[in-house]
C-alpha cells in the first residue's frame, strides 16, 4: 500500500479494491456516471487521495464509501476489503437488496433458459419445415 502523500488513478483504485474486474470496466462504469468522487461525476483519470468519498453503483447495488488505503495493485480479496471502508447505512441496505432479491427468487423461481442441444434443434427445425 502506498503512503498518504500519494494518490491513484480512480479506475485503478476501483480496480485494485476489487470493484471491477477489470481498469476497462472500471473505466467505462466512470465515464457512464456509475462512480461519484464527493458526490460529482468525475473521469477515469482523476486522482484520489485518503478521505475521499465514493460513490459506487454497479448492478442493482450502491456503495457510499470512504477512501482509508491507496494500492496500485491488485492484491487478495481480504487485503481489498481493508482499502475502504464502508457506511453502515449504506451496507444495511445493500444486505436488504439481497435478501429482498433471494425471496423474489423464492417466491417467482424463473425456468431455466438453455441454448437448444442438438436433437431439440432438429425437432425445431422440422417443425419449421412443415
Amino acid at each position: 500500500m502506498t503512503t498518504e502523500t500519494e494518490t491513484v488513478r480512480l479506475d485503478k483504485w476501483l480496480w485494485a479494491a476489487r470493484f471491477y474486474k477489470t481498469r476497462k470496466l472500471a473505466a467505462e462504469a466512470i465515464a457512464g456516471g456509475k462512480v461519484h468522487v464527493n458526490n460529482q461525476r468525475a473521469k477515469p483519470g482523476k486522482e484520489i487521495r485518503l478521505g475521499t468519498n465514493l460513490m459506487i453503483s454497479k448492478d442493482q447495488y450502491r456503495w457510499d464509501i470512504a477512501v482509508t488505503a491507496l494500492n496500485n495493485q491488485r492484491r487478495p480479496a481480504k487485503e481489498a476489503i481493508l482499502l475502504y471502508e464502508e457506511t453502515a447505512e449504506s451496507y444495511a441496505k445493500r444486505q436488504q437488496q439481497i435478501l429482498l432479491q433471494r425471496e423474489q427468487r423464492e417466491l417467482f423461481p424463473s425456468e431455466h433458459v438453455h441454448k437448444p442441444n442438438k436433437k431439440e434443434r432438429r425437432l425445431i427445425h422440422r417443425f419449421k419445415q412443415e
